[in-house]
This record gives structure tokens, C-alpha cells and sequence, in this order.
């Protein structure tokens, strides 16, 4: 068995000494090996900067991330043509929530296959990779999927 590992390096200096809404949020995550850096934030709800990405997003990010890679690797296997593929997600956190987390996820892809390509298969493959998917079965968020299918 192979236990593979993903590392993240956090950043932040600054002071917490004054007022709590003063502080700053932002800081930096960089992934090694991958070159990019991360600038983020708290959510502005949480007195974060709005042009930073934060946490919240990150999660619905790497949850539909995961699924569309999940999907193209059963698309391919199953020899389905996948031309293009977008989603719109987003995550719902109530506030009266105890605690306070990311209840639910809605994917809702719109997944380009080729002319002829059989449409219920595809929204099949759509539900299974969410089954497969490794961000999914990591977190207690539910997870929603609406698939619509075009072909181009």
C-alpha cells in the first residue's frame, strides 16, 4: 500500500494587538512541488479581503476540482470525447449551523461531449465520480450534483 502525502507551507506575520477587526488575515500557502503561491484571506464575512481567495472557496475549489478529474478519467475509460467542461459550484454555510461549517456543495457542470455521445451515460459517469472522488470522501459536507450536458 502507498500512503502518498500533500504538503502546505503557511505563511502570515503581523500583529494581534489591537482591535480584532484591524488585524490582517492575509497571508500566503505555497504547495511544494508546485511553483504558484496562494494569497488569501479570511471570507469578508470574517473580516477578510474580498480579492483574496480564502479557506471556504478553497474547499468548494478542491471539491470541484476532484470531481471533474474524477469524471475525465471515467469519460476516458469509457471512451466518451469530453470537449470541454465548466462548473459553476458553490458551497452553502449557515451561520446557526453548530458548529459553524460548509453544510453543502452543488457542482453543477456543464460537460461538452461530442455530437451523438449518449447523454445518459454521461450523467451517470457524472454521479459516479462523485463516488470516486477522494475530496469528497474527505470531507461531511453533502455534496450535489447537476450535471447538464451539451454537445458541440
Amino acid at each position: 500500500m502507498t500512503t502518498h502525502q500533500f504538503q502546505t507551507k503557511l505563511e502570515w506575520s503581523g500583529s494581534t494587538a489591537g482591535d480584532y477587526r484591524e488585524y490582517s488575515r492575509a497571508h500566503t500557502a505555497a504547495n511544494p512541488p508546485a511553483k504558484a503561491e496562494l494569497r488569501l484571506s479570511s471570507a469578508p464575512e470574517y473580516v477578510g479581503e474580498a480579492d483574496l481567495l480564502n479557506p471556504e472557496q478553497l474547499l468548494v475549489t478542491a471539491a470541484s476540482s476532484c470531481h471533474m478529474l474524477s469524471f475525465l478519467a471515467l469519460a476516458n475509460r469509457k471512451k466518451i470525447d469530453v470537449r470541454a467542461y465548466e462548473d459553476d459550484a458553490f458551497g452553502e454555510m449557515p451561520s446557526d449551523s453548530k458548529p459553524v461549517r460548509i453544510t453543502r456543495i452543488t457542482l453543477r457542470p456543464v460537460i461538452t461531449v461530442a455530437p451523438g455521445t449518449d447523454h445518459a451515460l454521461v450523467v451517470e459517469l457524472a454521479h459516479k465520480a462523485h463516488d470516486i472522488c477522494f475530496i469528497a470522501n474527505s470531507i461531511n459536507s453533502e455534496v450535489v450534483v447537476e450535471p447538464k450536458i451539451v454537445e458541440a
